[in-house]
């Protein structure tokens, strides 16, 4: 299982934009190779710690976002835009990049 992320972070996204921190891929090691973190994949899964308040509709009104802080999500591998935040890595991606939430 991954670690918790941290509760509070110093960002706060705007209208349908969320901060994501992607989980650790579960690695599975087969005939003893090891790989090094330069050669693996981003990993998919992420949980949700910042949203934004939402879009406005063409009449003015809020929508309100699907997903909410603490949520597993699936993400593409190169959705968002990755940042470095207290030397933690975050992206940060609109809510319709989210593939799904997990249950």
């Amino acid at each position: 299982m991954a670690a918790a992320v941290a509760a509070d972070i110093k960002l706060r996204p705007l209208y349908d934009r969320i901060v994501v921190k992607r989980l650790d891929a579960r690695e599975t090691v087969r005939g003893g190779i090891i790989i090094p973190d330069t050669a693996k994949e981003k990993p998919q899964e992420a949980e949700v710690v910042a949203v934004g308040e939402g879009k406005f509709d063409d009449n003015g009104k809020r929508m309100k976002l699907d997903v909410k802080k603490g949520d597993k999500v699936l993400i593409g591998k190169y959705s968002g835009t990755d940042i470095k935040l207290d030397d933690v890595e975050y992206t940060i991606l609109r809510e319709d990049e989210v593939l799904a939430i997990v249950d």
